[in-house]
């Protein structure tokens, strides 16, 4: 089995659509009408499309079991964004083969809730010091890219947004469960909040909680 890119004549999946009801996922789509078996792979929605060769977490799933079963059907498990990949499979000298399609006509995602994310932020300072210490505790209930979130420092008062201050970037990403972060020193007057760094994106996945 193997991955070749789609040609112009090549088989492809389209009008792919997805339907949630409760933990369970209906998948659809049109069938070529040269093939007779299509290969799903479901993967984080984070995840590139895999390498030449990279062929695990595939199912088989035949044009006989799609009509029987009126689709394909696929539990939702955990929270987050998930993507499905339909292959269409045409045989080939060397066995199977999967069609790469660069439109992405055969992918769609899913989203299953809004994993918590809880974070704190404690401060110490002395009476003759001039600056105080921070400590950032996040405490997420999957893991996290470090790209999802940011923290603003503003002055004399508390961000009401990630453009209200100056905007840090995290240098690494979260597991799941609690990350203490370095503590990081700033002025006594400076307080800092966290925000996604792109709250139309990531405020569909998770849910950023003050506590």
């Amino acid at each position: 089995m193997r991955f070749i890119d789609a040609e112009h004549d090549s088989p492809v999946i389209s009008g792919l659509t997805r339907e949630v009801e409760e933990d369970m996922c209906t998948l659809r789509w049109i069938w070529p009408r040269s093939i007779d078996a299509v290969y799903i792979r479901k993967t984080s929605a984070e995840q590139t499309e895999p390498a030449a060769g990279d062929t695990a977490n595939l199912k088989l799933y035949t044009r006989a079991e799609y009509k029987a079963n009126n689709g394909y059907h696929s539990r939702i498990e955990g929270i987050g964004r998930y993507c499905y990949t339909v292959y269409a499979c045409q045989e080939g000298s060397g066995g199977p083969q999967l069609v790469l399609q660069q439109d992405r006509g055969n992918s769609i995602e899913i989203s299953s809730g809004r994993a918590k994310i809880y974070y704190t932020i404690s401060d110490k300072s002395g009476f003759w010091r001039k600056f105080k210490t921070i400590q950032i505790q996040v405490t997420s209930e999957v893991p996290i890219a470090k790209d999802v979130l940011c923290y603003v420092k503003k002055q004399g008062g508390y961000p009401v947004n990630k453009e209200d201050g100056l905007l840090y970037p995290f240098v690494a990403s979260f597991a799941a469960g609690r990350n203490v972060l370095p503590a990081i020193e700033v002025g006594k007057q400076d307080h800092i909040r966290l925000f996604f760094t792109d709250g139309r994106k990531y405020g569909q996945i998770y849910e950023l909680i003050s506590v």
